[in-house]
């Protein structure tokens, strides 16, 4: 379970006025793995910790964006100032570009939600991925807000579903699952960070 030490967690403390609590050093891990095991192009959307994880000078993150309301990342090339109150505002160069997205919401209202997933609609390509982290709560809504998964077998896209692996969020005070729109290639096992609920 050991993860090596994240850059991007020592350089950026969480800000309360943006409503950030950052994943933990193996759960980021864990979820970079995951995109580079079934993406080529992903939109982090709100998710900066995973962004500047992917290796630097990986195709995959030179393919990749970071869409996020904090400035002080705006000297990256491929940061966009992104308001989860203007997923119109989106640029055009960016819609349907995406075969992944990553979300994590700084609020897990159905009304931030719905906002999240329209930018998720405009943002992905036919088919895309979601990766998608919030209350275990908050699943049938996002069934419901989420468009649906690849279908690769022919059987019908698959529903959002929670994932066996749970994030750790070591500041957050309750505990998140992670959803998505399709079956994971790493998450699929239980996170070691998280006890079992038996």
């Amino acid at each position: 379970m050991d993860a090596p030490n994240n850059g991007f967690l020592s350089k950026h403390p969480e800000k309360a006025e943006h409503n950030q609590y950052w994943y933990s050093p193996y759960t980021i891990q864990k979820i970079v793995e995951e995109l580079q095991a079934v993406a080529t192009k992903v939109a982090c959307l709100s998710t900066p910790s995973i962004y500047f994880s992917i290796p630097a000078g990986s195709p995959l993150r030179q393919a990749s964006w970071l869409l996020d309301y904090d400035d002080q990342w705006a000297a990256d090339p491929h940061f966009f100032k992104y308001d989860f109150r203007q997923p119109e505002a989106l640029p055009p160069d960016l819609r349907g570009a995406f075969d992944c997205v990553v979300i994590d919401p700084p609020f897990i209202t159905r009304e931030v939600w719905a906002l999240y997933a329209q930018a998720a609609q405009l943002l992905l390509a036919p088919g895309g991925k979601v990766v998608g982290t919030t209350v275990a709560e908050n699943g049938p809504m996002l069934a419901e807000l989420l468009p649906p998964g690849p279908d690769p077998a022919g059987f019908g896209p698959p529903a959002v579903q929670a994932a066996a692996f749970r994030p750790s969020i070591p500041h957050l005070i309750y505990q998140y699952n992670l959803f998505t729109n399709y079956r994971p290639a790493v998450l699929c096992e239980p996170n070691p960070e998280i006890p079992s609920d038996d």
